[in-house]
């Protein structure tokens, strides 16, 4: 995937903004159940949040990189125990993609 454009990463920052976490990781760490739930709410929503619990940082850190590797996103942006990850969907859905829905917020 190309890296994202500045211009692009601020577009999708201010969409990011109105946005809540849709994935948690808990105690359970990054299990094959979460990876595909953000699997597919990449392929609804294309912009999602995601909050790692945990106090390490360096752990939070390794799991936001492992989640954007294993489901071919690109992260965002990372504030605290919030990453916001997206993934350009094969075929958009305009009821479920975040980036139409909340497109009035990049104006």
């Amino acid at each position: 995937m190309a890296a994202l454009s500045i211009q692009e990463r601020k577009r999708l920052r201010q969409i990011g903004h109105a946005l809540n976490p849709v994935v948690m990781l808990g105690g359970q760490g990054l299990t094959e159940n979460v990876i595909e739930e953000t699997q597919r709410a990449l392929n609804d929503h294309e912009l999602i949040k995601v909050k790692i619990g945990g106090e390490d940082r360096d752990a939070r850190a390794a799991v936001i990189t492992e989640i954007a590797e294993v489901t071919g996103a690109e992260v965002v942006q990372t504030i605290g125990k919030i990453a916001l990850l997206y993934k350009k969907a094969a075929k958009q859905n305009p009821k479920l993609s975040n980036l139409v829905r909340h497109a009035h917020l990049s104006n």
